[in-house]
């Protein structure tokens, strides 16, 4: 009786892939650096041109800068990460930060009246509890129009995306906050923990950069140890097969979209403490360079194959490019050129790579 051709193919091709670099010798070992190292490569490559470029790159205070100014986009992309792996698409993210961030600031430097009800200002974990919940139930609701209403991720992250941009803009009336008016009142600026968080050093490594690692570690366990993370694999990989194998679809896209809205929130707060303000049009083109930095970091943009080590890697090329480029004192307007050239031309090595390694 012949065996299970799934059962027969599995364990012995992982053995193959781990054996490999070893009976393989030189060019395994390069084919493997390729597949796994491809981003940290380029980073560790820009960053020793940049630093026989400008004599100010690789110095303390530098890089200090860049970590604090690569942590919100390092943070969006680690939700961003599982959505794409789940073969979704969130363009949202930014503007759930932006709201998040919005009623928080709004709620800590302000009284609302809600009927005879007056509310606040409130202290520093009580702001970053609402902010957290507004985040995670804007994603949530992303989540819930996508699999409810069937509509494709892009067009309901796009629709969602103009809508919770126009309810922080309500939120705030257009004002950034605390405005000149409020930070005069009594309450009227915000925590002075959450200016730390946004722009405060432990032991010389910005608080920012440690929430970013800490939002990596946990997308990170997720993905690697949960059964949600192999639901979200699964569900990227091939759907029909996630849904014949017993994994609610629905369910884990949900779940997915709520998990990148509370990321979201958190680089809300972060952009919040390090701005000293809060606004409603707040770190837009984040979604874009999320996205970028997801790609750029390997993660496949048809899903289910990815992690969150690599974007983290592709948001510290995006951070370490644009700072080179302001130090070398090029034009913001080539900036912008080359920074989507170098998006094209990572997109498309990734994809010769993937064929040529892969086959």
């Amino acid at each position: 009786m012949s065996e299970n051709p799934l059962i027969e193919r599995s364990p012995s091709h992982a053995n193959e892939a781990r054996v490999a670099p070893e009976a393989g010798g030189v060019k395994q070992t390069l084919q493997l650096l390729l597949l796994q190292g491809g981003p940290l490569i380029a980073l560790v490559l820009l960053s020793i041109y940049l630093s026989f470029a400008s004599p100010h790159f690789f110095t303390v205070s530098n890089w200090v800068n860049i970590v604090r100014q690569t942590a919100i986009t390092a943070i969006l992309a680690v939700g961003q990460t599982l959505v794409i792996i789940s073969a979704g698409i969130d363009l949202s993210v930014a503007a759930i930060a932006a709201l998040s961030a919005s009623v928080s600031a709004v709620l800590m430097t302000q009284q609302i009246q809600v009927g005879a009800l007056l509310i606040g200002p409130v202290n520093f974990w009580v702001g970053l509890l609402i902010a957290l919940a507004v985040g995670t139930l804007a994603g949530f609701i992303n989540g819930l129009i996508i699999t409810r209403g069937r509509i494709p991720d892009f067009i309901a992250t796009l629709g969602t995306l103009a809508m919770y941009r126009g309810i922080a803009l309500l939120v705030t009336d257009g004002l950034p906050v605390p405005s000149h008016l409020t930070a005069t009142e009594l309450g009227g600026y915000l925590p002075e923990p959450l200016i730390w968080l946004g722009g405060g050093n432990i032991l010389g490594i910005p608080v920012a950069g440690l929430v970013a690692l800490a939002m990596g570690i946990l997308g990170w366990f997720i993905l690697r140890y949960t059964a949600l993370g192999r639901a979200i694999f699964a569900v990227g990989g091939n759907r029909e097969a996630a849904r014949v194998s017993g994994i609610n679809l629905d369910r884990t896209k949900i779940a997915t979209y709520t998990l990148a809205g509370f990321m979201a929130a958190v680089a809300g707060v972060v952009l919040t403490g390090r701005l000293n303000s809060a606004n409603a049009l707040m770190g837009e083109g984040e979604e874009l360079r999320s996205i970028a930095s997801v790609v750029i970091g390997g993660t496949n943009l048809f899903g289910g194959e990815g992690g969150v080590v690599g974007s983290l890697t592709g948001a510290l090329i995006m951070g370490v490019l644009g700072n080179g480029l302001n130090l070398l004192n090029v034009s913001a307007f080539w900036q912008r050129v080359i920074q989507g050239l170098v998006i094209i031309l990572v997109v498309v090595f990734d994809q010769w790579r993937r064929r040529r390694f892969t086959a």
